[in-house]
């Protein structure tokens, strides 16, 4: 019996020190609100892929992003720690600008590449070009690239076709610039990039990058930041005309439908129980938009507000076998995702000063967050008025409040750009739960002051 016992524990621990390391995908959509997707409750998006993953996998009821706006989210994902300490704030970047994510702050793909990680992002950086593309992803870890390193609105779009046969692109966009390039690494493939054609680009550089990895046995991490949800929308062939939700809903399907390429990929790869695929997005939606700018379901305002619709998240931890199917209700920010995904890997944290912490309990056990607070900071922090508001356990207190041109066009007189900066002594709320049932709302606010009822958590 003692020597059944020892030979059964030799191979168990045989097979605990040959385990392949876990491999990472990491989906960021850009501008998509709380209620954009079905399983947050969306009556017509049609999103079949990201439905599987909530199915499947762990969604989240208070996940948070750490800017309202892009480039500053973007930073704090790959780094782990607020956009204040990495300096990408005011706004985000341009074409032009000088700076970019500093070169000395640790991204994922830096943590990860030690362990001898494949590494790859795809979609839009945003974190900054400079001289001779020293800021690009290939200068941050990234052992390939394939995108547009800034947002896909910051060029010219008057005579681009963003739907087949021929749709032009909704709006101008930045008129007066160059016209938007796709990169591949370092260097320009196409420019102007062509709407029709770029997701079907994403998706074989992605689903080739995973197959190359899986044949070398080697571990990776995908990052792909999307941009299909930010103005202007666009979809090819596969999509247009497909969606219940005009312009927008078909953007949203072509993403969707690049994310079930991806699994598919991992499956007949054979490793997808063996990668932990998360999504989640940069801000809330551009509301200013309309039909075209996407929905932050019961949430108030949007985009480039510190409430909860510019702010509040949806989040989807997906992983078979691992993580089990269900709903949590814990507070998770982008800023968790190096410190889980270094936990995850065994790989070393940064030496610096992080924001995050590891999520594994929450994703492994469905445990409890090690995250009790978080900070909610406008576009443009500065001496006076850093820190708007501020998130411990239930409760959220604002301590300053303003609208913002990203969430006009909405009823509510405190979303737009008019709505000036206005201090407060705070107003403090209490944020009630989901139930695991259902997206139903029931309430998600209980006004503690003596003010009149300020429904930051609901229009």
């Amino acid at each position: 019996m003692d020597f059944i016992c020892l030979l059964l524990l030799n191979i168990f621990l045989l097979r605990t020190c040959s385990a392949s390391p876990p491999n990472f995908v990491l989906l960021f959509a850009d501008d998509l609100g709380f209620g954009d997707l079905g399983c947050y409750g969306h009556p017509s998006s049609l999103t079949p892929n990201l439905d599987r993953l909530a199915t499947g996998g762990l969604r989240f009821t208070d996940f948070y992003c750490t800017s309202p706006v892009c480039s500053p989210s973007r930073a704090s994902l790959l780094t782990g720690r607020y956009q204040t300490r990495s300096g990408i704030y005011p706004g985000v970047l341009y074409p032009g600008s000088i700076g970019g994510l500093p070169l000395n702050e640790t991204t994922i793909a830096e943590v990860l590449k030690p362990l001898g990680y494949a590494t790859a992002a795809v979609g839009k950086w945003h974190l900054g070009f400079g001289a001779k593309g020293m800021f690009l992803p290939t200068k941050q870890g990234f052992d390939h690239y394939l995108g547009i390193p800034y947002s896909h609105d910051m060029g010219p779009c008057r005579n681009l076709t963003c739907f087949p046969p021929d749709v032009k692109c909704f709006g101008l966009c930045d008129v007066g610039t160059v016209t938007v390039p796709l990169m591949h690494n370092e260097v320009i493939k196409q420019q102007p990039v062509n709407f029709l054609d770029l997701e079907r680009a994403y998706s074989d550089f992605a689903t080739t990058f995973i197959t190359t990895s899986a044949k070398k046995k080697q571990p990776f991490f995908l990052y792909y930041p999307s941009h299909h949800t930010h103005y202007p929308q666009y979809a090819g062939p596969g999509a247009a005309g497909r969606s219940l939700r005009g312009p927008f809903g078909d953007a949203l399907l072509e993403f969707d439908n690049t994310i079930g390429n991806l699994l598919t990929t991992l499956e007949k790869t054979g490793v997808i129980n063996n990668t932990l695929v998360f999504f989640t997005s940069d801000n809330g939606p551009e509301l200013m938009r309309m039909s075209r700018g996407g929905s932050a379901g019961p949430l108030k305002c949007g985009k480039g507000t510190t409430y909860e619709g510019g702010m509040r998240e949806p989040a989807i931890a997906f992983w078979p076998g691992t993580i089990r199917p269900g709903v949590t209700h814990e507070i998770g920010s982008i800023l968790d995702i190096l410190p889980t995904i270094a936990s995850l890997a065994g790989a070393k944290l940064p030496q610096v000063m992080l924001d995050g912490v590891d999520m594994t309990e929450i994703l492994v056990n469905q445990g409890k967050s090690k995250r009790e607070t978080m900070m909610f900071y406008p576009t443009d922090p500065n001496e006076m008025y850093g820190l708007f508001a501020l998130r411990l356990g239930k409760y959220k207190a604002h301590f300053y409040t303003r609208g913002a041109t990203h969430s006009g066009t909405t009823p509510d007189q405190d979303c737009p750009v008019f709505a000036v900066l206005k201090a407060h002594n705070p107003l403090l709320f209490s944020t009630w739960r989901l139930t695991p049932q259902s997206t139903t709302l029931s309430p998600w606010w209980e006004d503690l002051t003596s003010k009149p009822k300020h429904k930051d958590l609901i229009k």
